[in-house]
């Protein structure tokens, strides 16, 4: 990790993106990778691609760039960069208050797949105007449509969220909230029953808050929230059969945590 962050310092200027709130963020996720230098200066050239494609330079750029040097083949970075700006401007047009800095992570994720970009527009699209009404955060309602194409989900899927939505405040646990509302949609993309996913969350939940920094004066309710139910979303992930869809969401998760 030292080594990692050191070469941050060296290759980035003072000013950089790199050197911000971001920076320990992409040391940890390099570090976890198999050749962390070689991600590292392949993620500074994706970044300027980025760039040069229209997107701004923010910390969610930064980990849009990573998600390409760590999934994509060099030879592929040109045509994911495009996808990406061809899904960011499609959403634009349609929710242009709410497409910003905070999607590029999500576009990005759906350009390193092989999903059609029009027919999976339109998709987002109709879930959007499903649950739009559902929820009060349409920036976040956005996000999980986008994290349900992702998963490849049918309109089960889709109605999943509400009935896990509505079993969750239940029990009091408030999943529909703007941090944990994509959290919900990965959640309705697990081969778990409900009752199993709620036990789960509240079992972690209760085991976190008596940690060493996780009390009510360092973490809120709904910070917890999202700690505990992405630690049981990595559990269960394993149980899905899709490859793909697995590492997809896996990637969501940790994507989620960071721009949060």
């Amino acid at each position: 990790m030292v080594v990692i962050r050191g070469a941050l310092k060296q290759n980035t200027g003072i000013f950089s993106t790199f050197r911000g709130d971001m920076g320990l963020c992409i040391a940890t996720l390099l570090s976890l990778s198999k050749n962390p230098q070689e991600i590292f200066r392949d993620t500074l050239t994706v970044y300027d691609l980025f760039k040069s494609e229209g997107f701004r330079a923010s910390d969610f750029l930064i980990v849009a760039a990573f998600q390409v040097a760590a999934q994509s083949q060099k030879s592929d970075y040109e045509r994911v960069i495009q996808r990406a700006r061809t899904f960011y401007d499609s959403m634009k047009a349609k929710h242009f208050f709410y497409t910003g800095a905070d999607d590029y992570i999500f576009v990005t994720m759906l350009a390193i797949t092989d999903l059609d970009v029009t027919a999976s527009t339109m998709r987002i699209e109709k879930i959007y105007d499903f649950l739009k009404n559902e929820f009060w955060t349409k920036n976040s309602v956005q996000i999980l449509a986008q994290l349900l194409v992702l998963g490849k989900s049918d309109d089960a899927g889709v109605d999943r969220v509400l009935v896990l939505r509505d079993a969750f405040r239940s029990e009091k646990i408030k999943m529909d909230k703007a941090y944990t509302l994509p959290i919900l949609g990965i959640l309705a993309l697990l081969p778990v029953d409900t009752n199993s996913l709620i036990r789960e969350i509240d079992s972690v939940q209760a085991f976190l808050r008596n940690q060493k920094g996780f009390g009510t004066f360092s973490v809120t309710q709904q910070e917890l929230l999202m700690f505990a139910t992405s630690m049981v979303v990595s559990d269960f992930a394993d149980k899905i059969k899709d490859d793909m869809v697995r590492a997809a969401l896996s990637t969501s998760i940790t994507s989620i945590m960071i721009a949060q």
